[in-house]
């Protein structure tokens, strides 16, 4: 019997070659894209799981008030552990450093490198190629390196013992090899070194400090502790507790994030970067299955079409014996086969395109066929929309009445019609929300792109001060100020792109001594505003004829609110910042010096007395000059180093960078889920002009044009995609407006974003469907009429 039904889906397959093709590149497509979908929610949710100890892991955050950050003080490890027996082990990590690290004749600065405690390797999992694993960081002059760097230095060397000079003043020696990081590691490294390395340099680290927020702190829980929501909860309030003992100044509340939520459930300031969304991994995991639901609505709608055409053929299997559910069976078996022989070709077209899309969703993901866990879940996909698709087909074609189909009195659609439209109007409720969606995100990208950050990012480069550049201040502003080329400079602790400094120490007449708001601060020098060209509302900004601005202020707009003041009063006021009384000379226009996805915070500008970055601007057509000047500056005054330079308008885009890759990979999929449901459209309006060819033939005899026949045949399909617009417009709306509420700044929903989705939506549905109601229309009716 199974052989029969096989043979008989094949005949019917290579009969129906067009309705063949239609629904295989249709579940095709649907499924590559869901595969594809489904690989890259594989690789968001599998962060930080290879890790042994995974569920046992937890890292500290703190908050205070509104302000969440991922950092914690640095006496806060070695202090928990000695008091909650629960605490198995607890570690420190630094924030990445940027290090210059030479041996022979390579010479390179390393941006990613790590001080993490000794225990790192016993509470993480990262595989440890060559070294003692035990033992690799209890030297202070030891250091991990990664595979790449291994070969990067020393070729095809054994690394193990070979000394690399650190930033032109120490040596250090390589004490272990680390299979790069997994790409699905919220910390990713190029170098591991110990904290007793800088322990002797870092105030922090030197007093064990329970007041400086920066280290991330990670606690692994002992296995008998079990981690419930409120044992979580109550080993935090011990954390609070034992905090406010050390430093009872501070209001802070600490939370224990679980290691495996980090890349996904972040939403914190101070953290470490390519972090992940869950809410992105909801959106395209609800995509995948939308465009699968797409590609089998086409399935049932051709086939439920295509009804009339295997209605004898089900009357006679029911008159020589055949049972309903025989014929359910042969029908859910034809279905099965054509979804695992779409399954095959989607695998195909995913193999082939992998690449591509690793590029676009800059992902290393990968396909193992050999994997029985893969081979199960393509399996099930097919099998679950094989099923899906063939099911109301089968129920329906099988519940036919073998008299009435056999003296020919079934009216092809009839008893199926509503269900169909239904089909149809669910198709384009996809696809316009999918439209609505695309031009969302790409305003809202565009938004971010173009938006005036209150100063001007363009043609502003940065060098870092390293080396000799720290001692030789005076002779590099020199410099700076004598080439032409470099001369609108400025030098500032941070820039204005992410900071994360901060303190609630912010004193002012009045204050509500409960109040406690985390301010940041940037230290800048006199060319500060000239060179970001931002605007003073009040008083001045420093200068250098002003001997006593060391102890002055100039704070933005968010700062005078948060104090009461407003514009024309604030000049003059004694504020005190981190113990330092001073004076507000002056008032800037507030400006973004966060991502966009946080509102502007009030922000104090201090007197730079140290360095740290100096920025040069630019002038327009002159960068390639700027950049060479700039190389023969450091080059002259700081030769030990390599010089290295970057563009902030770059670095401001890197922070969008998901979201970016979010709306490639978005538009993408919304494309193809239009293109599939056009497939299915398309199928439809052709088994329709077909099954009406006589009618045509008619109306074209009496004196109907092709405007009229198009009409005709294309009227029942506009109706259809006028109400997927009412049912789509109000989904989108909702959907839209709730990823929206990610930034703090956003576009406005207008209504033209759902009008050009739902025109978009039905000018393809109409260019789709005319194609075959013009042919039909242009026919000769003589020859349609003949062949009756």
């Amino acid at each position: 019997m199974f052989k029969n039904y096989l043979k008989i889906a094949f005949r019917n397959l290579q009969r129906h070659k067009a309705y063949s093709f239609l629904n295989i590149a249709g579940l095709a497509i649907g499924m590559a894209c869901s595969i594809f979908i489904l690989l890259w929610v594989q690789n968001e949710l599998s962060y930080d799981r290879f890790h042994k100890n995974a569920d046992h892991l937890y890292r500290l955050t703190a908050s205070v008030e509104d302000f969440k950050a991922a950092v914690s003080p640095a006496g806060m490890a070695a202090g928990l552990q000695s008091e909650l027996p629960e605490i198995e082990s607890a570690m420190r990590i630094s924030k990445p450093a940027t290090v210059l690290f030479e041996t022979g004749d390579r010479k390179f600065e390393e941006r990613n490198v790590l001080y993490v405690d000794a225990n790192f390797l016993q509470v993480f999992s990262f595989r440890l190629v060559k070294g003692n694993r035990s033992t690799a960081l209890q030297q202070a002059n030891g250091i991990l390196i990664t595979e790449n760097i291994a070969k990067k230095y020393f070729g095809d060397q054994n690394p193990i013992g070979k000394i690399l000079r650190k930033d032109n003043q120490e040596n250090v020696v390589v004490a272990g090899v680390l299979a790069n990081a997994p790409s699905n590691s919220h910390l990713q490294f190029d170098i591991v070194a110990p904290m007793s390395a800088i322990a002797t340099t870092n105030y922090d680290i030197k007093n064990s400090t329970w007041g400086n927020f920066d280290f991330y702190t990670y606690i692994q829980l002992k296995k008998s502790a079990a981690a419930t929501n409120a044992n979580l909860l109550g080993l935090a309030a011990h954390i609070n507790n034992i905090f406010q003992k050390h430093n009872n100044s501070l209001k802070v509340a600490f939370h224990l994030q679980p290691l495996t939520s980090i890349h996904l459930h972040s939403d914190l300031q101070i953290d470490l970067p390519g972090n992940g969304n869950i809410l992105y991994v909801n959106i395209f995991f609800a995509v995948a299955i939308f465009i699968l639901a797409v590609a089998c609505i086409n399935f049932m709608n051709l086939a439920t079409a295509r009804s009339a055409r295997r209605a004898k053929e089900v009357g006679l299997r029911k008159v020589v014996g055949a049972s309903r559910v025989q014929v359910m069976l042969q029908f859910l078996g034809e279905s099965l086969l054509i979804s695992f022989v779409s399954l095959c070709l989607a695998v195909v077209i995913v193999w082939l395109l992998l690449p591509a899309f690793n590029h676009l969703a800059e992902k290393n993901l990968s396909l193992h066929l050999l994997d029985s866990h893969m081979l199960l879940t393509l399996a099930a996909i097919a099998f679950c929309t094989g099923l899906l698709s063939g099911s109301y087909p089968a129920i329906f074609l099988s519940g036919f009445t073998p008299a009435t189909v056999l003296k020919g009195k079934l009216k092809p659609g009839t008893g199926n019609l509503l269900f169909r439209n239904g089909l149809v109007i669910t198709q384009f409720v996809v696809s316009i929300v999918l439209l609505a969606g695309t031009a969302v995100v790409y305003k809202q990208l565009n938004f971010i792109k173009d938006k005036n950050l209150g100063f001007n990012k363009s043609n502003l480069l940065y060098i870092n001060m390293t080396g000799d550049l720290w001692s030789k201040q005076q002779a590099l502003k020199s410099e700076l100020q004598q080439n032409p080329y470099t001369s609108d400079y400025t030098v500032v602790s941070d820039l204005p792109a992410n900071l994360t400094t901060g303190t609630v120490d912010v004193q002012w007449e009045g204050k509500d001594s409960r109040q406690q708001i985390v301010v940041p601060s940037i230290d800048i020098d006199e060319h500060f505003m000239d060179v970001f060209q931002m605007k003073m509302l009040a008083g001045r900004s420093f200068s250098s004829a002003f001997a006593g601005d060391t102890s002055n202020y100039v704070v933005n707009e968010k700062a005078l609110a948060m104090m009461g003041m407003n514009v024309d009063e604030a000049v003059g006021k004694n504020i005190s910042f981190a113990d330092r009384k001073g004076t507000i000379i002056g008032v800037v226009k507030d400006f973004n010096f966060k991502p966009l996805q946080y509102a502007i915070d009030p922000l104090v500008l201090r007197l730079n007395r140290y360095g740290g970055i100096v920025v040069v601007r630019a002038r327009a057509g002159a960068t390639e000059a700027t950049i060479h000047a700039l190389e023969q500056i450091s080059h002259e005054l700081n030769p030990a180093y390599p010089f290295t330079y970057h563009f902030l308008d770059k670095d401001l885009d890197n922070q969008y960078k998901g979201e970016q890759q979010m709306g490639s990979i978005f538009n993408l999929f919304a494309i193809l889920a239009v293109f599939i449901s056009c497939l299915g459209l398309y199928g439809l309006s052709a088994f329709m002009a077909e099954q009406r060819t006589k009618e045509i033939g008619v109306r074209k005899v009496l004196g109907a044009s092709v405007f009229n026949i198009v009409y005709l045949l294309s009227g029942s399909f506009t109706k259809l995609i006028v109400v997927a617009m009412v049912i789509a417009v109000p989904v989108s709306y909702v959907a839209i407006h709730h990823w929206l509420n990610s930034f703090a700044y956003r576009v406005d929903v207008s209504w033209i974003f759902f009008v050009v989705a739902c025109v978009a939506a039905l000018v393809i549905a109409l260019l789709t469907v005319s194609y075959e109601s013009i042919k039909a229309a242009i026919a000769n009716p003589v020859k349609n009429l003949r062949t009756e």
